[in-house]
């Protein structure tokens, strides 16, 4: 029996892979077959693919299966590599502006509307600019509306949806429903196409219609088609985002000027492209926002990672590390429990509100400085690894419910999953991380491998360039004040991502509310007694700006009626 023949006897007793790619299952062979088993399988693969077809047609007739052995072929070659070093490459520019979300608990039931909002259908066509048969395609998108406080003729306060349900951003917005009474404004609240329930029946072979150039179309239909079937042609519009959404209200100002009189953008990094500003940026801030609360602080969660690495290392390191993190099954991975403490000190600082919230998590106030508080007041005899872990708890266990951690059964409760293709297509954000902050060190996406991530995931590769050239952003002060006109960057300087923020005035109606305290759009939470006096000021000016760009509106209005 020749050599190949015994390798195809071999490849038969591992029918999984040959049939089907299953991450999690490949997975598990790698901790349950030896390296060489697994090296041989890679070998058999290959072998198949370029040997075992006897002619050129027979090539042809079985190409569709080859190329689904291939996958699954280098999939078990980076599992391998992985198992040996804990390597596998996944870029850090993948995840998405509101979240770097590990699984939690949590359910879309516990998000509840504010009163008064009705939920309605938009009928939108797939693709607004080409007119193939296959663009007319429809699909219906989700919109909320609340018409309490409205008089007809009055404002429309528009929510630029992002990348998630709409319910949960119109409950985490209340600061649009604090002001509707003062203008007697109708609320909008449109989800985004491709998240939530706003999704093609087909969605797999649509995602190429999943961009924000189709999303601001989606919003400019709705609303004309809204304000015609009110008969309120007049009523003025005013457009309010934070972070993605942030960005789509400061673009559809730009874009639809026509529609739009004035954009709220809170919390928008619109300059996070192209190197404009530095990829280290997102890493500094979080790390700055713990070393302001304590430099011990910063120094044990900094230590922790050399302390984590230790159990990659030793004899039933992942069973110590499950022991110590109380995980609900056993890690298969170091990476698993890190990504998880990374993931509760980012999200911690982009949501360090100055009053108890529940956005990302239920947390107290001032979360940054309760976690601090928790690594600082824990006996002198607890490890650095201990004392991060305890603090990560405060934002995953807040509530004291979780009497175990999932860390490697990711959830998507609120509806997120389709920021990996544009993270893979259009919003490519580069980010690095410096050996000053309290993270591992990594230097900006390679390129390379962020095109071969793309390309495995989704068959496409990233357009780095392209949110530049369509919005713009370099020399952005030079070009807006020569343009553009009524709209609010707002930012927090504890946010995270206001590093890709615009934080300085660029004309006197391009205007920048930059907070020394502000988190992730602060400012668009709804107000509460307990509010800072810095962000009750924050606030009165955003409300002041609003009304002059109304009452402006009106008066050409009013000279435009005079002069017929």
């Amino acid at each position: 029996m020749r050599a190949y023949e015994k390798l195809l006897i071999y490849r038969q007793k591992l029918p999984l892979f040959y049939i089907t790619f299953d991450l999690h299952k490949l997975q598990k062979l790698t901790q349950t077959q030896d390296q060489t088993h697994i090296l041989l399988f890679i070998i058999v693969c290959w072998f198949e693919l370029y040997f075992l077809s006897s002619s050129e047609r027979e090539r042809e007739r079985e190409r569709e299966r080859d190329m689904e052995r291939m996958s699954t072929c280098l999939c078990l070659a980076f599992l391998l590599f992985s198992f040996v070093a804990d390597a596998m490459y996944i870029p850090r520019r993948s995840h998405h502006l509101l979240s770097w979300r590990q699984n939690r608990k949590t359910s879309k039931s516990n998000t509840e509307l504010p009163s008064h909002f009705a939920t309605r259908y938009f009928p939108q066509n797939l693709d607004h600019f080409s007119f193939q048969p296959e663009s007319y395609q429809v699909f219906h998108q989700k919109y909320l509306i609340n018409s309490h406080f409205w008089r007809k003729g009055g404002p429309i306060f528009v929510y630029t949806g992002n990348e998630g349900d709409i319910e949960w951003f119109a409950s985490n917005t209340g600061f649009m429903l604090d002001i509707a009474p003062k203008f007697q404004a109708l609320l909008v609240f449109i989800e985004h196409r491709f998240y939530g329930e706003s999704k093609p029946h087909k969605l797999a072979n649509t995602l190429g219609f999943l961009n924000s150039q189709q999303a601001l179309a989606d919003y400019a239909l709705l609303i004309r088609s809204l304000k015609h079937n009110l008969t309120s042609e007049a009523s003025p519009v005013i457009v309010f985002g934070g972070s993605y959404g942030g960005m789509l209200a400061a673009w559809f100002r730009l874009k639809y000027p026509h529609i739009t009189i004035g954009a709220l953008a809170s919390s928008a990094p619109i300059l996070n492209f192209d190197n404009i500003v530095p990829s280290s940026s997102f890493y500094d801030t979080v790390s700055q926002d713990f070393k302001n609360v304590s430099a011990n602080c910063f120094e044990v969660i900094k230590r922790s990672w050399g302390e984590m690495e230790v159990f990659s290392t030793i004899k039933d390191g992942l069973q110590e590390l499950s022991k110590m993190f109380r995980t609900c099954k056993t890690l298969h991975s170091v990476d698993s429990a890190s990504g998880w403490l990374e993931t509760a000190f980012i999200e911690t600082a982009m949501v360090n509100y100055p009053t108890p919230a529940n956005f990302m998590a239920p947390l107290p106030a001032y979360p940054v400085e309760q976690m601090c508080k928790i690594m600082d007041e824990l006996p002198l005899d607890a490890s650095n690894l201990e004392r991060a872990f305890a603090a990560a708890s405060l934002y995953y266990n807040y509530s004291g419910s979780e009497s175990c951690f999932d860390m490697e059964n990711h959830t998507d409760s609120h509806g997120l999953n389709g920021w990996g293709w544009q993270a893979c297509t259009e919003m490519v954000m580069p980010m690095s991380c410096s050996n000053h902050t309290m993270f591992r060190p990594f230097e900006s996406d390679d390129e390379k491998a962020n095109q071969e991530y793309c390309l495995r995931e989704y068959g496409v590769k990233p357009r780095p360039h392209w949110i530049t050239a369509e919005f713009g952003g370099q020399r952005i002060e030079m070009v807006l004040k020569r343009f553009g006109s009524n709209i609010i960057f707002s930012n927090g300087l504890q946010d995270p991502w206001s590093g890709g923020g615009v934080l300085k005035n660029i004309s006197s109606s391009i205007i920048a509310l930059v907070t020394r305290k502000g988190a992730h759009h602060t400012d668009l939470r709804a107000a509460t007694k307990d509010d800072p006096e810095w962000l009750k000021q924050q606030r009165r000016q955003e409300v002041a700006i609003i009304e002059k760009w109304i009452s402006e509106y009106y008066n050409d209005l009013e000279q435009e009626e005079q002069a017929k």
